[in-house]
């Protein structure tokens, strides 16, 4: 069963936001990257100061083993991250219901 995670990143949400068009490459290879360490779904939210990413993946290892990479930490930190403030994650198994869509 695959799992649910979040994770809050605090930064700046304005060189974020700017870096989804200048950096389009940069995060097309990184989806394909997770896509090959077990991701199935990937989006962004943008909050007061933080950035929300909604995953799915096939497992939390797979998840915990793609994140903790240095060279995505320091693009994190390019891209607006606030690398002095460790990000909130929440993990979850997924669970299917009849209101899913």
């Amino acid at each position: 069963m695959s799992v649910i995670v979040t994770v809050k990143v605090p930064g700046d949400t304005d060189v974020f936001t700017k870096s989804l068009k200048e950096r389009a490459d940069d995060y097309r290879m990184i989806a394909d990257r997770a896509k090959k360490h077990g991701a199935l779904h990937h989006r962004f939210g943008v909050g007061d100061g933080f950035v929300l990413i909604d995953d799915e993946w096939e497992s939390a290892d797979d998840f915990q083993s793609f994140f903790s990479d240095p060279e995505l930490m320091t693009f994190m930190g390019a891209v607006g991250a606030n690398t002095n403030a460790r990000p909130e994650i929440t993990v979850g198994q997924s669970v299917d219901s009849p209101d899913k869509f």
